[in-house]
């Protein structure tokens, strides 16, 4: 498998000690801290959902530290200038498991639209309702999104950052787009701005896979999105502001990670 300009894709490299190493330190911390920090910071479902959020951005902040520290995977934010304050959609790429943790510390409120399977997890779930999270039962067809914009309207009367992965699920790196009409569905309930953003982490946390490659992770954010326009013109410059921008960045990222490896 080639990368989008001829660059070999992470799975092709060959596994270096290093790799192999900051691989196992990586996973074997982060699952270890995971369900410890949920256990240890059970106080937080007691307090007020605004301290319980603080919390959470400070976890965000030390799953960054750990991937730098144990995996050897910088982090780097461009377009800072246009992560919203207040109340808006924050729509963009889905790569990795990464990006569920690492961008919350970015946003002031955030509220993450996830799978309604994952509120069955024990301490998992729990915490997620106390987040007041945004729950999707896939199953449901238009029930769903009429559930999904009923609870967004809420969490954005609150002043809150709605995050939605318009592609429902993890994509591998290079793939083409496959947009759901959930954010469109949102965009014109809501009639907030929309901000999309471009990442890279799929070139160095893949989905499905152990190893992790070292590198910098880029999150790039990208001019607002205004709100009030007809549905197919937002879906349309939703895709033309993510796809090129994140093939832009995953070929930055397969150059790096080329170079870190060897060629």
């Amino acid at each position: 498998m080639s990368g989008t300009d001829g660059q070999k894709a992470p799975g092709a490299h060959k596994l270096t000690p290093g790799v192999i190493a900051r691989s196992i330190a990586l996973n074997l911390g982060f699952y270890v801290l995971y369900p410890l920090v949920m256990i240890f910071g059970f106080f937080f479902l007691l307090t007020p959902r605004k301290t319980s959020i603080r919390a959470l951005r400070q976890w965000s902040r030390f799953f960054v530290f750990m991937c730098r520290t144990l995996g050897g995977i910088g982090f780097e934010v461009r377009g800072r200038e246009h992560i919203p304050q207040g109340a808006a959609l924050v729509a963009g790429k889905h790569q990795s498991m990464w990006e569920t943790f690492a961008l919350f510390h970015l946003l002031d409120d955030p509220a993450i639209v996830l799978k309604k399977e994952l509120t069955y997890i024990p301490l998992v779930g729990w915490f997620l309702m106390k987040f007041r999270m945004i729950p999707v039962d896939r199953a449901a067809g238009p029930k769903a999104l009429k559930n999904l914009v009923r609870h967004a309207k809420a969490a954005v009367a609150e002043g809150r950052q709605i995050i939605i992965f318009p592609e429902g699920t993890r994509r591998p790196v290079g793939a083409g787009p496959d947009y759901k009409p959930g954010v469109a569905a949102l965009y014109t309930a809501l009639k907030t701005p929309c901000a999309p953003f471009a990442l890279n982490s799929g070139v160095f946390w893949p989905r499905r896979s152990f190893w992790r490659w070292p590198g910098t992770i880029v999150v790039e954010f990208l001019p607002l999105i205004e709100p009030g326009l007809p549905r197919r013109i937002f879906m349309t410059k939703l895709q033309e502001a993510i796809e090129p921008a994140a093939e832009k960045l995953a070929e930055e990222g397969m150059r790096e990670l080329a170079r870190r490896m060897g060629g």
